[in-house]
């Protein structure tokens, strides 16, 4: 009887071992699971070379880690500002919760209709892929599917996502649009780079001139017709700073087609054509805005045209974008800003 009994005492520790270790294993394949289909940030973000980001409309980018920078489809260098917020998303992407079971079908089908594919390289690996969703109802989180890297397969369990610290969604920082990706700066010389600067006023000819840089000291001013002109050289000097980092606002060669071609036909108020010191010009011709009634009664002011933007021709007239006034109206001036303040005589 005593041996029957501890038999049982002891099969009994042995099933209760057995399934300790069985809850044990699960419980440690679920959690190590669980960790896997939610590690969606990359922490070495100076090890991408490359980044692909596709939507459902079919709408790709590829963004790739040069020399010179970052380009976008291999043809314009990228936003700095747009790589540089991508990355750091990339980075700080965290887990602000799983999502509920009674929510993970309807996540899942919003998903598979609108998200954006996320492919991570270093060198010619891919490292890690996800799909970004949409956002959930309080706007604080985005919801997010991993793949297993193993199998190219996704996981199951899609996730609420965040950066912590940042109230506010993420899905705005996947760029598809390669418009939207192109570095706006469209203008950037040091003055030791500029050899002649000839702005022409179309409708102010007399306020027409040239400026020749012949060093960083030395400068000459002349009308439209060649004659000279003296200049305060304090004014020339920092005006020849302002072709530094100059942006435009917006591209409408794709985002506003129909409005771009006929712009390319408009006659320019102003042309403005740039020298460098290896002889390549460039040549931005300007256009009016016509302003409205709500920028009107904005300034209590009846203008014919908008005070505030202006569109631009470039790139042999390929290229449309809008601008604004403060930013490039510094460097369309008349002659008149160079000239010498007339000294009073006492």
């Amino acid at each position: 009887m005593k041996n029957k009994s501890s038999f049982i005492i002891v099969l009994a520790l042995g099933l209760l071992c057995a399934v300790s270790y069985y809850l044990y294993k699960t419980k440690t394949s679920a959690s190590t699971l669980d960790k896997e289909a939610s590690d969606f940030s990359f922490k070495d973000t100076a090890a991408i070379t490359k980044i692909f980001l596709a939507d459902k409309e079919g709408n790709k980018v590829t963004l790739e880690r040069k020399e010179n920078g970052w380009m976008v489809n291999d043809k314009y260098p990228c936003r700095p500002d747009a790589i540089s917020t991508l990355l750091y998303t990339m980075n700080m992407v965290d887990v602000k919760s799983p999502v509920a079971k009674t929510a993970k079908k309807n996540v899942i089908k919003l998903m598979s209709a609108k998200s954006i594919k996320v492919e991570i390289y270093t060198g010619t690996d891919k490292v890690k892929q996800y799909y970004v969703g949409h956002e959930n109802l309080e706007n604080d989180g985005t919801y997010m599917l991993l793949t297993n890297p193993d199998t190219d397969e996704n996981y199951e369990e899609p996730f609420l996502t965040f950066i912590p610290g940042f109230n506010g969604f993420l899905s705005t920082r996947y760029i598809t649009n390669e418009t939207e990706w192109r570095n706006r700066m469209i203008i950037n010389y040091t003055p030791p780079q500029l050899k002649t600067i000839k702005l022409d006023h179309a409708e102010a000819k007399d306020s027409s001139f040239v400026i020749d840089i012949i060093n960083t000291k030395t400068f000459a001013l002349k009308k439209a017709d060649g004659s000279s002109l003296a200049f305060d050289e304090m004014k020339m000097k920092q005006y020849l700073a302002y072709f530094q980092n100059v942006h435009y606002e917006a591209l409408l060669t794709t985002s506003a087609k129909s409005l771009s071609d006929s712009l390319k036909n408009a006659i320019p108020y102003i042309t403005l054509s740039i020298t460098d010191t290896k002889n390549e010009t460039r040549v931005f011709n300007f256009l009016h805005k016509n302003s409205t009634a709500e920028l009107n009664r904005k300034y209590g002011v009846d203008y014919k045209y908008d005070p505030d933007r202006l569109f631009m021709r470039y790139d042999n007239d390929k290229e449309v974008a809008l601008v604004q006034s403060y930013v490039f109206g510094k460097i369309l001036p008349t002659y008149g800003y160079f000239l010498p303040k007339a000294t009073v005589k006492k």
